[in-house]
């Protein structure tokens, strides 16, 4: 077009120079000078602006980082914040730092400080405490559970201390322009130990001193004892102190502001929720990587749709480009094979950081006060014999559960760790489906097949603490979840090859998981019991299975041990790992020997990795299911069509 506009200018200057008899000849006139044709600016096409829409399973319950948003709106958070530090890979990266703080590179250190009867510490067992006579601590130095002392009262003592630097990058700032400090890290801070804050306030209650050092630097001092195997990561994501200080921490938990429209530094701005439809965000002009073209959408849209049918659909017609994994696609993984083979869509699994388990009910609650040998109120201790747990587990096909149930697009896990977490213990031992190896335990324990009939249980008859004739039928609970009915159905028929027959009930989930000592789960009222148990953090949760954790009266039944296991060697193993650095000798090895204990022990059976499960438009990149991290971690990468091939 550009070339035809400057062609007709060129000809109608021509024509215009004929028409008025300019030419030159001899002795003629002088000729005019000749006009040199003015040439029209360039026009430069306007791209059209890009959008990007994800869609989400459920409607977020708030965006205010400290009233405890749900899925859908960490979702949503990390398009409006970045980081501050990402977990990819079981691994940490650093994103508003420059640099994660380590006892190498000196952005954090360990100091031996004195304390006396009356200071605040965390002793030995990770309890925050007031110093004592006949506490038992970690002396500075200690790391292990052997070298532990009990404090005398007068004697001399010192604990580690440690100190953290934490050096944010200097070009941060909020979407409205104005620089992201160290004092919105420190405000952050105050805001989630306010009384109305919702989460966890695990590292909070162990934190002496936050503040801020200079403009872009926080430091963090531990309470003396409390050695952090995570210490790197104790910074608090920045909260625009310069627009919520109006409000008081409570009233931010309400607030629009705060509530519906939360200022960050990420790559996209809040700017529209309509509820129970829709979330609008559009580019972050002050985007830290705005430079380098990130983000790649003009309009960000989180649209809420909770029947994964009706969300498959939408993508296939072009209304959702990304389905989240709130979107309880699980179910639907054949239909999402199939419409990835004809090229419709691309589907993403992943194993989560969440196991399906399968709890031993080793020690019920009523045996608390004392097991009653007269078996008047107490059920007969039958799981209490190590044989019979690893018969069990023997006995219960869950490479079928996984290749049947879930499509084969999970693992079988042998510990509470992933096999692909860097701690995995690859020597912990596994129970492959082997009925006859699990039947030859229960005749060991003492149990018979007395009627010779191999579809009926079998019976006790010389198993300790459990009444002659005692039949092998054993009470499953679970919810009524249609996932959770197919289990019970390859399960029940895999244990009755085993002689193991079960009494199944199904139960809401409230009922399931209601507090003790009434609930099923934490009441610790079960023989089996199925549920499900997960992380958002990537070091070992070996507590999960310490006697600490053990829901009781005394504990007010909070706790993970819903089986009542405990091993001193593996409560010893478990506080050696938490109380070690990653650079420590003792942190992998201790890790090791408390899975090598949970496989032999079998508090309880791992059936499964529940599948994370993702959907998006066939051309999009750049989207990675990590299984240790948030879904969306890198939506600010998010792209498709032909951008995609650059």
């Amino acid at each position: 077009m550009k070339s035809r506009i400057s062609l007709f200018i060129v000809l109608i200057l021509t024509l215009t120079l004929s028409a008025c008899g300019l030419s030159t000849n001899n002795g003629g006139p002088t000729p005019a000078p000749s006009l040199a044709p003015t040439l029209l600016p360039t026009e430069t096409a306007t791209p059209a602006p890009r959008a990007l829409t994800v869609c989400l399973g459920e409607e977020p319950n708030t965006l205010y980082p400290f009233g405890g948003p749900n899925a859908a709106a960490r979702s949503v958070l990390s398009a409006v914040y970045d980081g501050p530090i990402d977990m990819v890979g079981y691994d940490y990266q650093p994103v508003i730092l420059t640099q994660l703080p380590s006892l190498s590179n000196g952005d954090a250190q360990i100091n031996a400080v004195p304390v006396s009867a009356g200071s605040q510490i965390v002793d030995a067992d990770g309890n925050l405490t007031t110093l004592s006579t006949g506490t038992k601590v970690h002396p500075a130095g200690c790391r292990a559970s052997d070298c532990v002392i009990t404090y005398d009262g007068t004697t001399p003592l010192s604990l580690d201390q440690m100190v953290v630097t934490f050096r944010m990058r200097p070009d941060l700032t909020w979407s409205d322009g104005t620089p992201v400090t160290a004092d919105d890290s420190v405000y952050a801070f105050s805001l989630a130990s306010d009384a109305s804050a919702v989460g966890s306030t695990y590292v909070l209650d162990r934190t002496q001193t936050y503040e801020s050092a200079d403009a872009n630097t926080v430091v963090w001092w531990g309470i003396p004892g409390f050695v952090d195997s995570t210490y790197f990561t104790n910074f608090w994501a920045p909260a625009p102190k310069h627009m919520w200080s109006q409000f008081s921490p409570s009233a931010l938990q309400t607030t629009d502001l705060s509530s519906r429209t939360p200022m960050g530094w990420g790559p996209y701005i809040l700017q529209e929720w309509l509820p129970a439809d829709h979330i609008t965000l559009t580019k972050n002009p002050n985007y830290f990587l705005a430079g380098e073209g990130y983000p790649k959408f003009d309009t960000l849209t989180f649209r809420f749709i909770a029947d994964p049918n009706s969300a498959i659909s939408e993508l296939a017609a072009g209304r959702c480009d990304v389905l989240d994994p709130t979107v309880r696609l699980d179910g639907q993984a054949a239909l999402l094979q199939q419409m990835q083979s004809s090229g419709q869509i691309k589907a993403y699994f992943a194993p989560g950081m969440t196991i399906e388990w399968l709890g031993l009910g080793i020690v019920p609650a009523t045996y608390d006060d004392g097991y009653d040998t007269l078996y008047a109120k107490d059920r007969p201790d039958i799981l209490s014999d190590l044989r019979t747990r690893q018969a069990i587990a023997y006995c219960t096909d869950r490479q079928k559960v996984v290749d049947t149930v879930l499509f084969g697009l999970t693992t079988v896990p042998n510990t509470y760790l992933p096999t692909d977490h860097p701690l995995y213990n690859d020597a912990a031992q596994a129970y492959a489906f082997d009925p006859a190896t699990g039947r030859a335990l229960l005749e060991e324990a003492g149990w018979r097949d007395s009627d010779n009939n191999p579809a009926t249980p079998l019976q006790a008859f010389t198993v300790k603490g459990v009444p002659v004739s005692t039949p092998l039928v054993l009470n499953y609970y679970t919810t009524t979840a249609t996932q959770r009915r197919q289990v019970v159905d390859i399960l029940s028929q895999s244990l009755a090859q085993c002689g193991i027959g079960l009494n199944v009930q199904y139960f809401s989930q409230n009922d399931l998981y209601s507090a003790g000592p009434a609930g099923l789960l934490f009441g610790r009222r079960f023989d089996l019991i199925e549920y499900a148990m997960g992380v958002n953090g990537i070091e070992p949760p070996c507590d999960w299975f310490t006697t600490s954790q053990i829901p009781n009266a005394k504990n007010q039944w909070i706790g993970t041990n819903v089986t009542g296991y405990s091993n001193p060697a593996y409560d010893a193993a478990c506080a050696t790992a938490r109380a070690s650095l990653p650079d420590d000798a003792s942190y992998k090895e201790a890790y090791r020997q408390t899975q090598l204990l949970f496989a032999s022990d079998l508090p309880a059976i791992p059936l499964y990795y529940r599948l994370r499960v993702a959907a998006s438009r066939p051309d999009l990149c750049h989207f990675d299911l990590d299984p240790s991290a948030s879904p969306l971690w890198n939506i600010e990468a998010f792209d498709y069509g032909a951008a995609c091939g650059n």
